[in-house]
C-alpha cells in the first residue's frame, strides 16, 4: 500500500512546520493511522539546517505529548514536489517560495496553505512565533491542531 507523503514547510524549520510535523504525527499514531503516511518538515531557507527545532518549540510542544527532539531542520528542495503527495505551507509568503522551486506547473497542484484545513479559525496564515513571546508557540500548536485535524479529514 502506498503511503500518502506529507511536507510541511515554514521559513527555517525551527518553529511552525516542526510543529505541524509532530502534531500532525500525534494525530495519525494516536488514531492508528501511522502506517498511511510519511510525514517530514521543511524550511524554504537553510538558516537552520541541521538544528534542532526552537527550544520553546520542544517545550510547548512537550506539554502536549509532542516530541520534536528528532527532527532536524532541513531545506525544502524541488526534488520534494516529485516525492510528496502534499506540501503545505504555513504561510502566504512561504507558499510563494515554494511556488519559485517547484520543477514544473503541473506540480504545483500539490502546494496549499497550512490554515485552508481549519474550519473553525480566523487565521489565514500560521504566525511566526519566533521573535515573540510564549503565547505564541501555544498559540502555534492550537492552530495546527485544528488544521491537521482538518487535514487528516480531507486525506482519509
Amino acid at each position: 500500500m502506498n503511503k500518502t507523503k506529507v511536507l510541511f514547510v515554514c521559513m527555517g524549520n525551527i518553529c511552525r512546520s516542526p510543529s505541524a510535523q509532530g502534531v500532525f504525527e500525534k494525530l495519525i499514531n494516536d488514531k492508528g493511522l501511522s502506517d498511511l503516511f510519511e510525514v517530514d518538515s521543511a524550511g524554504t531557507h537553510s538558516y537552520h539546517v541541521g538544528s534542532l527545532p526552537d527550544s520553546r518549540s520542544i517545550k510547548f510542544a512537550q506539554k502536549r505529548g509532542i516530541d520534536l527532539t528528532i527532527q532536524r531542520a532541513r531545506q525544502a528542495k524541488s526534488r520534494d514536489f516529485n516525492h510528496f503527495d502534499y506540501i503545505i505551507a504555513m504561510d502566504d509568503d512561504n507558499y510563494e517560495n515554494l511556488k519559485v522551486i517547484c520543477p514544473s506547473p503541473e506540480l504545483q497542484q500539490k502546494l496549499y496553505k497550512m490554515m485552508s484545513f481549519a474550519k473553525n479559525i480566523d487565521y489565514c496564515e500560521v504566525p511566526d512565533p519566533y521573535y515573540g513571546g510564549a503565547g505564541g508557540f501555544d498559540l502555534v500548536l492550537d492552530l495546527l491542531q485544528e488544521a491537521c485535524g482538518g487535514l487528516l479529514k480531507k486525506l482519509m
